[in-house]
């Protein structure tokens, strides 16, 4: 078994990946921004099941600092890098998602590439494939790339699209004999670990507490966040993975997301009785996108059901996923138990 670098590891999708790295018998070695958060993160993969533990330790790094990263690749024959900011909608300076997302993203594969890591994965975004385009009658696949200012792309994808382009770029350049993957999930859902809910699983969150007037009229493709680990943890020692990008999704087309309130309703019955039933007239979603730019992604794909391809996923990595419906139900199950609605 290898040693295996994981970066961000207090993440959602990390913990997934590192609980299934110790459970095929990896050694791993995470990143986190202060090791005086090391503790904690320990407290949630054991609440999560992890099992050997003692295979496991943290150094720590910043994205935006060269600090640490040396000692993190050293001895590592694979990284897995999923450290990114996630921050969709308005921001102040769309430089403070842009930056930490693609100069760590090329930090990291310096860093990887001088200590004789053999792969890198890196985990792009959906964003980077399938948004911008308008409404296409298409499926999407790994051949698609977002536009950088097309309709409905914020800083987030502008974020995930210019880092995925950088780390191509830097393993093109002549004499690079590091190996590039790159993960492309869908919206994530699932299983939460700890206190804390990211991504998508703010969908079930504000569902389950009521926090959502209505649905607006979007469709949301979603995938189960232990598959999306299953994916990084196969691209990581497959032969035919190098150099290739990797759509993440169920092949399903995109959900309503009122039906994932509706999902949850019959599936949570009283812990679900806040989730709301109604449907956002579109033409609410337009007028408010005029004032504020967070509803300016979902006004550009109202009524929108996107598909996409999974057939890399199914036939390269041997990864065939759950259904959405399970994903979503394991999110908002997770929450229940744990108090977080």
């Amino acid at each position: 078994m290898s040693t295996v670098l994981v970066t961000g590891g207090s993440g959602f999708i990390a913990g997934h990946v590192i609980i299934q790295l110790l459970e095929q018998g990896h050694t791993v070695r995470s990143t986190i921004r202060s090791l005086s958060k090391e503790p904690a993160v320990r407290l949630v993969l054991d609440d999560s099941g992890m099992v050997r533990g003692d295979a496991l330790s943290f150094v720590e790094t910043e994205l935006m600092a060269d600090a640490g990263w040396p000692d993190a690749a050293e001895g590592a024959e694979y990284v897995i890098h999923l450290a990114s900011p996630i921050h969709t909608g308005k921001v102040k300076d769309e430089n403070d998602v842009i930056a930490p997302a693609r100069d760590g993203a090329l930090r990291v594969l310096r860093a990887a590439r001088d200590a004789g890591v053999r792969r890198v994965v890196l985990t792009s975004a959906f964003h980077a494939v399938g948004f911008g385009h308008g409404h296409l009658d298409h499926v999407f696949t790994e051949d698609d790339w977002s536009p950088l200012n097309g309709p409905g792309v914020d800083a987030y994808g502008r974020s995930k699209i210019l880092a995925e382009r950088a780390a191509w770029d830097f393993v093109g350049q002549p004499g690079t004999t590091l190996e590039l993957t790159t993960i492309l999930p869908v919206a994530v859902m699932g299983p939460v670990m700890g206190a804390d809910v990211s991504g998508a699983n703010h969908i079930v969150q504000n569902s389950l507490n009521g926090q959502m007037p209505g649905y607006p009229n979007m469709f949301v493709p979603i995938v189960d966040v232990r598959d999306v680990a299953a994916a990084h943890v196969a691209a990581m020692t497959s032969p035919a993975a190098a150099g290739q990008r990797f759509l993440v999704g169920t092949g399903e087309p995109a959900i309503a997301m009122k039906e994932v309130g509706a999902i949850l309703r019959a599936e949570l019955g009283a812990a679900a009785s806040k989730t709301p039933t109604r449907t956002i007239p579109n033409v609410v979603v337009r007028l408010a996108a005029r004032f504020n730019d967070e509803f300016k992604p979902v006004a550009a794909d109202l009524g929108y059901v996107k598909r996409v391809s999974n057939e890399k996923l199914r036939t390269v990595l041997g990864v065939t996923p759950r259904p959405a419906r399970e994903a979503i139900v394991a999110a908002g199950r997770s929450m229940v138990e744990r108090g977080l609605v």
